[in-house]
């Protein structure tokens, strides 16, 4: 079986726009998130964030729960689409 692709899609880039917006909203610096998501029992260094935020690595389902909690929202909110970058998808014919 072929090695996964490591790239992140479109959904994982707005998620994790989302992510570095809320955090900056906060006023809260990668090392300051990170330590929050360890305190909460899912290890993640700011090198980890970092790479995150930048698409360089994926962020698993355990990840995005953690982020979430630290950051104060559900999950759902990460996930979203912002109505300001939501397009529809183009038809086939």
């Amino acid at each position: 079986m072929p090695p996964r692709s490591l790239e992140v899609g479109p959904d994982g880039i707005q998620t994790v726009r989302t992510i570095e917006i809320l955090r900056t909203e906060r006023g809260l610096s990668q090392r300051q998130l990170a330590d929050r998501v360890t305190a909460l029992g899912h290890p993640m260094s700011n090198t980890m964030l970092s790479r995150t935020e930048r698409a360089q690595r994926r962020c698993d389902a355990d990840d995005l729960v953690a982020i979430a909690e630290a950051l104060l929202v559900s999950p759902l909110v990460l996930l979203q689409r912002s109505t300001a970058t939501w397009t529809r998808p183009t038809q086939r014919r």
